[in-house]
């Protein structure tokens, strides 16, 4: 992959994307929103990738979009769709994918609030600010942020949030509901890599199945379609090969292996 801004490794099963343009805060632009959705494909494709941390390069994790690549460049004539083809993707992807856990490390305003709120896990650290500016900017929010957080804030703290477009604290955002954990700043990589190699050590299609749970049945009001989408997962589950080896590896008193288990189903 060739990646101009934005750094990847693998690191005992994680997946790291590092937001790569410190100079400017890491602030977003199209070609950074396809290099990480190429890369977070490439993860979903791979063995050697069981979870993903994303993460910021520098004192930001995103200071929003680059205004003069995507706002002046619109108005100046650019193609208005050329930065929201795929981007338009960003939710759907993430909800589909192997766990994604955001580790902020920084400024995170608009856009780099907005892209963190699919994922599974976010993560900050204790310098971390957070903003939706977008009033600020005459804009409104994007990326079914409208939706998600009022799901995390609940509807009043959302509303606030947007509507002054002010800029807060880790811990006020913490204490608001909007992020999971708060962590030390010298700790948040590690504390970030941690969680999510606890996660990728569980099977992978399980792992998908209760994110596509979560995601259609969060909102849910039918209770009948709730457990019949959980049915009907769940009969998949008790066919898997993950299932039979974690109950063998009940009975034989061991840790379960995953990886084992579907090869054996091979």
């Amino acid at each position: 992959m060739n990646h101009e801004q934005i750094r990847f490794e693998v690191r005992d099963g994680v997946g790291i994307m590092t937001l790569n343009r410190p100079e400017r805060m890491n602030a977003w632009t199209p070609r950074m929103s396809t290099e990480l959705m190429d890369t977070i494909e490439y993860c979903n494709d791979s063995d050697r990738v069981g979870a993903m941390v994303i993460t910021g390069a520098g004192k930001g994790f995103c200071a929003g979009a680059d205004i003069s690549d995507t706002f002046k460049a619109r108005l100046d004539g650019a193609d208005a769709t050329r930065d929201t083809t795929r981007t338009g993707g960003w939710v759907a992807l993430l909800r589909r994918s192997k766990p994604v856990i955001a580790a902020v490390n920084g400024a995170c305003v608009g856009v780099g609030a907005t892209m963190i709120l699919p994922c599974d896990v976010i993560m900050a650290s204790e310098e971390a600010r957070f903003g939706m500016a977008f009033v600020k900017m005459g804009l409104v929010p994007e990326l079914a942020s409208s939706h998600f957080l009022v799901q995390r804030m609940g509807f009043g703290r959302a509303s606030e949030m947007c509507l002054t477009g002010r800029l807060y604290s880790a811990r006020e955002v913490h204490t608001m509901g909007l992020i999971d954990h708060l962590i030390p700043h010298e700790q948040l990589l590690d504390k970030a890599l941690a969680l999510a190699g606890e996660i990728a050590a569980n099977p992978e299609p399980q792992l998908r199945w209760i994110k596509e749970l979560l995601s259609r049945n969060g909102c849910a009001t039918d209770l009948d379609e709730v457990q019949a989408r959980e049915g009907e997962l769940l009969q998949r589950c008790y066919a898997s090969a993950e299932h039979k080896e974690a109950v063998a590896a009940f009975l034989e008193k061991r840790k379960p292996d995953f990886r084992r288990g579907t090869r054996d189903a091979d």
